[in-house]
């Protein structure tokens, strides 16, 4: 603590100042949801459903399900020859190169989402530290006013914070 005199500090300001001074705080989701438009929706969706246990499963199964019975149904009611698979790697490959650039996409409105909560995060925590700041200034402040009272009584500060002997 410092052992400045009141006359040396300017008075901090009052409560109803810091807050005067305060801005409402903004809703990142809200503005992030008027930014995005339909065809960033739908890769949003895409982008989130894709990324899933879910998605996974779903194409393990009708991969699982496509090659054996590709390769073990009698030959009359195979419709992709075995070991080649054309027509399953030609489907497999179509929805790779259609869910690419969607995902990509969805990336893409899932980081600016991200920035505006970082950006938001910062101005939060600019405020938090102005708060602070504020605090600090009083407890200063304070510290002075009780160190020129004790000196108005004639106590030293050393005397004051020593423990009583009762």
């Amino acid at each position: 603590m410092s052992t400045t005199s009141s006359t040396t500090l300017e008075r901090p300001p009052s409560l109803a100042e810091v807050m005067r001074r305060r801005r409402p705080p903004r809703d990142i989701n809200k503005e992030a949801a008027e930014k995005i438009t339909p065809l960033d929706r739908l890769a949003l969706w895409i982008t989130i459903r894709v990324g899933s246990m879910g998605f996974f499963l779903i194409v393990f199964g009708w991969t699982a399900i496509w090659l054996t019975w590709n390769m073990l149904a009698p030959a009359s009611l195979q419709f992709d020859p075995p070991m080649a698979f054309v027509f399953w790697l030609f489907i497999s490959n179509v929805i790779q190169i259609l869910l690419m650039p969607l995902i990509m996409v969805g990336q893409n409105v899932q980081g600016t989402h991200a920035e505006l909560r970082a950006e938001h995060d910062l101005e939060v925590n600019v405020k938090a530290e102005e708060e602070i700041e504020v605090i600090l200034r009083h407890l200063e402040y304070q510290n002075s006013m009780l160190i020129a009272m004790l000196s108005k009584l004639g106590v030293s500060v050393a005397e004051a914070v020593q423990p009583s002997e009762h």
